[in-house]
């Protein structure tokens, strides 16, 4: 990697303040996990910081961050596999600073196939357009609109079921 200027280390650290938190807030709703999602962000950040020349001159860099997380994200199902993960992560007492409402949400969100969770976290957590969410997962806008649709109504009977007596 060529030595970082000045204006490259402000550029970043402006690009890191400013979608950190975000970032962290998108992979929690993927993976349900802060810790996992702190550390898929850090690692998103590495990785920018690693290519920042490149990165730098890109469209939406941040697109690029979500993209990388993404895919660190899909790689850590993998390794430890859905369903011991879900069983796993889904105990109240494991996660005690959660709210039932946000243990329910999570619980949901986990429920849904995969490009449902990731149409309505793109769409509604990182507040994406259906064009770029398509862009973003390399699919037509037509099937982020059908897995929106789909996913909505999934969540929908999940949360009402939670909440029934």
């Amino acid at each position: 990697m060529s030595r970082s200027t000045p204006a490259d280390s402000a550029d970043f650290h402006a690009l890191y303040a400013a979608h950190y938190s975000e970032l962290v807030a998108m992979l929690y709703a993927l993976c349900g996990d802060l810790g996992d999602a702190q550390d898929m962000a850090q690692e998103s950040f590495a990785r920018a910081w690693q290519r920042w020349s490149a990165v730098v001159t890109y469209d939406d860099p941040v697109a690029w961050l979500r993209r990388v997380g993404y895919n660190l994200a899909t790689s850590r199902w993998r390794r430890r596999g859905v369903a011991r993960r879900f069983l796993e992560r889904s105990r109240v007492e494991n996660t005690p600073e959660l709210s039932p409402d946000r243990v329910a949400l999570v619980a949901a969100l986990r429920a849904l196939p995969s490009g449902q969770r990731n149409a309505l976290v793109l769409h509604y957590l990182a507040d994406l357009p259906v064009d770029d969410i398509a862009r973003e997962l390399s699919v037509p806008s037509g099937t982020v609109k059908s897995w929106l649709h789909r996913g909505r109504n999934a969540m929908a009977t999940l949360l009402k079921e939670e909440v029934a007596p």
